[in-house]
């Protein structure tokens, strides 16, 4: 039995729910499993990391502050969405398992886009901390606080979770009486809700909705910030701490770079010209899961205080296992 023809819970003469979903993903793509290994490779690295950074942030006291409250954030959101997404598109393709229960549709849809959404206001509430770090450096302290951070933190959280929940929730309202294959790598919104037979209007229209929030948004609040970063460094006299204060700022301009870029251009390129398919899922899927790997690299290598304390736990570590030897 073909994928299209699966077989569909029917609960009324007009409204017809799927029982399965199957995801077409990559097709015709010569040694696409050394990719599947390639992105297993990533899973990998990306806890390791990201489980890393999160250990140094937890272990160290003195990064007990605000701004590593927001990069603790980013990491968990890293490995929480990299979780949700790369393991079952492993198992849906490395193992040929492409039939997903509807309701496990949902489910994963909706622990994709959440973690990836939390990720993106993350950046921006990163960039209000650098704002008020070199435009009102005397006031810093004073204003991110870290009941401010927890607190704009939380919002982000409950924010998107329902913004996500309803994107989600107007699927349920659908009938699918057409195929069943998802042209996805996984069961992302579009590629499902357009195989409705019912008027897709709202679903449409949440998709913008979402897109302007999870996107558009933060990138204009980002660059807002950075304007008036900008601002405030020209009206320094010296260069010296013109660029002493620039490089506080360009980890965060690497992270929003990695994520806003891919996501953006390709979203682009989708209007402006023909993507082949199997290209659009194999640039889709790097977005997906490229910046969470890259992130606690780029804090680790590029942050002072970061590699200043994973010398201080290796050092005491050094010193714990010598006074047990002894």
């Amino acid at each position: 039995m073909g994928p299209e023809d699966k077989a569909a819970t029917i609960f009324n003469a007009t409204f017809v729910r799927p029982a399965q979903f199957y995801i077409k993903g990559f097709s015709n793509i010569p040694h696409v499993k050394y990719y599947y290994v390639f992105l297993c490779f990533v899973y990998i690295m990306t806890v390791l990391g990201n489980g890393f950074l999160l250990s140094v942030i937890y272990l160290v006291k003195t990064l007990h502050t605000p701004k590593y409250m927001i990069l603790f954030n980013l990491a968990l959101t890293d490995l929480c969405g990299s979780t949700a997404l790369i393991p079952k598109l492993l198992d849906t393709f490395l193992f040929d398992r492409r039939y997903i229960v509807y309701e496990a549709c949902l489910s994963y849809m909706f622990f994709v886009f959440f973690f990836g959404s939390v990720q993106s206001w993350t950046l921006v509430t990163m960039s209000y901390d650098r704002f008020i770090a070199i435009c009102f450096p005397l006031r810093y302290h004073s204003i991110v606080t870290k009941p401010a951070i927890a607190a704009m933190l939380l919002f982000d959280w409950v924010f998107v979770f329902g913004l996500i929940a309803c994107l989600v929730k107007f699927i349920d309202r659908l009938s699918f009486c057409r195929s069943l294959v998802v042209n996805s790598f996984f069961c992302d919104h579009a590629p499902v809700y357009q195989l409705s037979c019912y008027d897709t209007s709202l679903n449409s229209t949440m998709a913008y909705v979402a897109f302007i929030t999870v996107l558009c948004i933060p990138l204009v609040l980002i660059t807002l910030t950075y304007v008036c970063i900008s601002v405030a460094l020209s009206r320094i006299a010296s260069g010296e701490e013109r660029l002493k204060a620039l490089k506080t700022c360009t980890s965060h301009l690497i992270l929003v770079a990695l994520f806003f870029l891919p996501i953006v251009g390709t979203n682009i390129a989708a209007v402006a010209t023909y993507i082949h398919p199997n290209a659009r899922i194999v640039n889709s899927s790097l977005t997906h899961t490229i910046p969470a790997l890259l992130n606690p690299i780029i804090y680790s290598l590029k942050t002072e205080e970061v590699l200043n304390s994973i010398r201080k736990l290796c050092k005491r570590n050094r010193i714990i296992n010598t006074t047990t030897k002894w």
